[in-house]
């Protein structure tokens, strides 16, 4: 029910209020429900709200609270149904040209008001707006000069400096579906066919609460919507951050890589020379270019970190080469062991010296080749391999059970083989049954058919012989190791397919499935080609690509500095890994220099002759 303070000023005529069209109301509300732009929503509502009622001007305050947030230094509004304070979002007056807030993108230099005492709590009456928010009752004032029901200093004040005349104000109280009140409309000054400032009739009234009660259900429905983006955006951010805090050697790669697509995406839509001057993307598009950026590796979820932080080949959840080291011990005192045996009985104590001498020094020498092995490098030649297997046929005893004390899955390994005789003697270095680990349950050969995967998978799932890892030709890892870290993208894709993405966002899986993909079906997990993938994928794939290079923040290598990074970079553009077009447009348009100055240490940041790269 509206209620009125004072009677005195004579009300808009009934002439005028007769006039109003009702089909014009259903108008707006069709207008109000399709409209998607947040700002435009706002502006529509008090501009029909003052057309509708021939007011001069108006306000439209929105219900929220000040939050502190990490990354600003003062309070932030956010919008919130049960908020403590009313902020102005909107502000227009016809007679003074005012118009703020909105589509216009000028900031209303007022602060928000206090729907509440910040001090005690109770609900501010002395305010009209406010008194609105917390009653849920419309205001009808005929006469601000008049009215004692409320303090209006504050319009006293701007018609004081302005020279204005306040004189009706209409407030409405914007209710959404649970009747809880999310906004203040407050229209100013009713004008009459005259033009003179006359009070609001009070059948104009229901009209305007009808056209609030439409206002407030489309702007709590666009507040859901925004409010689910910014919970899904932090739910997947969540996921990116725990991916990267899971494994020190990915750092903030998951915060970064959106960043650069978008950067780069931003520049391809403006490009208007190379073969991709017509790309486009909307909104929508950009939104899922950002989700997928977050997610793209969000399969890592699944993948043992040990694997993925593998540096060396003997290293699983603890490096072996311990172990290997203490066999080499053994072997050692066994040799001094057989030395005294040999002495105390009756041999040549110089002759057994020189020989023990010279055993000790090459185990010495085998054990440091191995641990050589076991860092791995860019290339393990095969005289290397030779040796290594050589070492691996010396012996040493073991007179203790290896099958007690062990857990019930490696206990299952070693039984595959029957259990030798103590004492036996094994190899120094040894690939046995139980390090062979089947395939099973989360690392399963992937589902072919449903997701089209190309990939060669390993028929067992690790396989952690001795030989067989210090053997590796290059690096750390062995197929299957490198097989399960490729998974993870096979994993994305199957846990992003499985996410009921709505239509505006069906691309958030192939965008992020692609970022290992190249552009003649080399890559994985679908050996795509340049024609299997969209501009936004191949985005993607440099982004990702470009980060990984740049980053300054894994600890096993050296930060490469700018220079360094787009020559790799144009190695990959030659061996059609990545996209010409798309390499030309992130030097061309600055990206590569924008995001080096924001993300990369001052050290990195060398010098770049682009010319050499965009005119070959």
């Amino acid at each position: 029910m509206a209620s009125n303070a004072g009677e005195k000023t004579k009300d808009a005529s009934m002439e005028d209020v007769s006039n109003v069209d009702y089909a014009k109301l259903i108008e707006i509300g069709i207008a109000l429900s399709a409209e998607r732009d947040h700002n435009r929503l706002l502006e529509t509502i008090l501009l029909e709200a003052k057309d509708l009622c021939k007011a001069d001007g108006g306000t439209l305050y929105l219900c929220g609270n000040m939050v502190d947030k990490d990354d600003e230094p003062d309070p932030v509004f956010e919008f919130e149904s049960d908020g403590k304070f009313l902020k102005f979002v909107i502000m227009r007056n016809d007679t003074l040209n005012i118009a703020k807030g909105g589509t216009t993108g000028e900031d209303i230099p007022f602060p928000p008001i206090s729907v509440y005492d910040p001090e005690t709590g109770e609900a501010n009456h002395q305010n009209v707006a406010s008194h609105v928010a917390v009653s849920g009752e419309t205001v009808n004032i005929p006469d601000v000069y008049e009215a004692t029901e409320f303090d209006f200093t504050g319009p006293r004040k701007f018609d004081e400096s302005t020279g204005y005349r306040s004189k009706s104000f209409l407030n409405v109280p914007l209710k959404n579906h649970s009747g809880e009140v999310i906004g203040v409309l407050q229209l100013l000054n009713a004008k009459n066919k005259a033009g003179e400032s006359v009070a609001f009739h009070g059948q104009i009234v229901p009209m305007i609460e009808a056209l609030a009660s439409q206002a407030a259900v489309a702007v709590d429905n666009q507040m859901l919507i925004l409010a689910q983006a910014r919970l899904m955006d932090s739910f997947i951010m969540v996921i990116g951050g725990a991916i990267d805090a899971k494994s020190p050697y990915t750092g903030g790669h998951c915060a970064r890589v959106p960043e650069l697509a978008r950067m780069l995406a931003e520049a391809t839509v403006e490009d208007t020379q190379s073969e991709l001057k017509d790309f486009t993307l909307d909104e929508a598009g950009f939104r899922e270019l950002h989700l997928a950026s977050w997610l793209h590796d969000c399969g890592k979820v699944v993948t043992p970190e040990y694997v993925v932080d593998k540096s060396t080949k003997l290293e699983t959840i603890a490096d072996r080469i311990h172990e290997i080291r203490m066999r080499f011990e053994l072997k050692k005192r066994e040799l001094e062991v057989d030395y005294w045996k040999a002495v105390a009985g009756g041999g040549n104590e110089a002759e057994l010296k020189a020989n023990l001498n010279i055993a000790l020094g090459q185990i010495d020498d085998d054990y440091a080749f191995v641990a050589e092995c076991n860092i791995g490098g860019e290339y393990m030649a095969p005289e290397k391999i030779e040796r290594i297997q050589e070492i691996a046929t010396q012996t040493w005893t073991r007179t203790l059970d290896d099958r007690i004390g062990i857990s019930h899955d490696e206990l299952l390994r070693k039984e595959v083989e029957p259990a030798a005789k103590l004492p036996v003697v094994e190899n120094l270095l040894c690939d046995k049954a139980e390090h062979i680990f089947e395939r099973e349950g989360s690392f399963q050969s992937p589902d072919v058919e449903k997701f089209g995967f190309n990939m060669d998978v390993p028929e067992k799932l690790f396989n952690r012989g001795e030989v067989y890892n210090l053997s590796i030709a290059r690096g750390t890892l062995t197929n299957e190791d490198r097989y399960i870290i490729q998974n993870h993208v096979t994993q994305s894709i199957i846990m992003l397919n499985q996410m009921p993405f709505p239509k505006h966002l069906k691309n958030v899986p192939e965008y992020a499935g692609a970022h290992h993909e190249t552009l003649i079906g080399t890559g994985y997990p679908k050996r795509l080609k340049k024609e299997d993938m969209s501009v936004p994928a191949r985005i993607m794939a440099v982004a990702d690509i470009f980060e990984a290079l740049t980053a300054a923040d894994r600890p096993y290598k050296k930060a490469k500095t700018l220079s360094e990074s787009i020559k790799i970079l144009s190695f990959m553009v030659k061996d059609k890994h990545i996209d010409a077009d798309l390499f030309k447009i992130l030097l061309t348009s600055g990206v590569f220099i924008d995001y080096a100055e924001q993300f990369l240490k001052p050290e990195q940041l060398d010098d770049v002759d682009i010319d050499q790269y965009i005119n070959n």
